[in-house]
């Protein structure tokens, strides 16, 4: 069984967290070049089920102005996907929750997609979330790849998606679906509004076969409380970024944040 497979059969079992699964972002390379291995390895041992790290990249569609700000930061540190593959290689020596990349297409066209599948897998990541890989590109270029080196491939689903479209990327998806809160870019939001639990209300009604975790927005206990009574499980991004802005001790601020989420 796959990491990510293990993580939710975990949770689902008697003895599971009650909370659901918490997988939470961060950006390679920030706030300092080699901050990466320090936080992932925090994160895993303040009780995170998996980590999203996020590859910086110069033009970021679906990030908020907060990401966009670390990506940039962690490009002037000097971050390379290189760099990340080694950082990724040396957390696997004491870390074995999922590790998943987030990034955008055009990276791994410039990387080599079969060099870049074939790396990340060596060096220990179990999946991908491409926003900007659609999934005909995916099916026709690149699912045998991914799915013959036993990796999983993440898509995302957002309000504007139709059921018959969620339901083709279900079939498709691997891991978990990424259930995109609201049409809009990543950024903490205060609250999850009714307009969107009434979303997940109508996914949980199409019957999915793939776990799902709602990100966008999720940015304390209480949205990650109330998005795992609709799902699987959230996803926290940029309300982690920001307490990792300026701060002095990166491990502390990792520890003190996890620890008012899962309280």
């Amino acid at each position: 069984m796959k990491r990510i497979e293990q993580t939710f059969h975990k949770y689902a079992s008697p003895s599971g967290r009650l909370k659901g699964v918490l997988n939470v972002y961060l950006t390679a390379g920030f706030p300092t070049l080699n901050d990466t291995t320090a936080i992932v390895k925090e994160l895993a041992n303040s009780g995170v089920d998996m980590v999203e790290i996020g590859m910086p990249f110069s033009d970021p569609l679906a990030d908020g102005p907060t990401i966009q700000n670390s990506s940039q930061i962690a490009i002037q540190n000097g971050i390379t996907l290189a760099l990340l593959f080694k950082q990724v290689e040396e957390i696997r020596k004491t870390v074995d929750i999922p590790i998943i990349l987030m990034g955008y297409y055009n990276q791994i066209l410039q990387y080599g997609a079969e060099l870049f599948f074939n790396k990340a897998k060596a060096v220990g990541v179990d999946g991908f979330i491409i926003p900007d890989l659609t999934l005909e590109v995916y099916e026709k270029e690149h699912q045998q790849t991914v799915e013959s080196l036993g990796l999983n491939m993440v898509f995302l689903i957002t309000p504007q998606t139709t059921d018959e479209r969620i339901q083709l990327i279900d079939s498709k998806s691997s891991g978990f679906l990424y259930v995109v809160s609201s049409f809009a870019i990543t950024g903490s939001k205060s609250d999850l509004q009714q307009s969107q639990i009434d979303y997940f209300k109508r996914i949980n009604k199409l019957d999915l076969k793939t776990p799902k975790l709602i990100g966008f927005g999720i940015s304390d206990k209480k949205s990650f409380d109330t998005a795992c009574q609709h799902a699987e499980g959230a996803i926290i991004g940029s309300a982690f970024i920001k307490a990792l802005e300026g701060c002095k001790n990166v491990k502390e601020a990792t520890h003190q944040f996890i620890g008012k989420i899962l309280d």
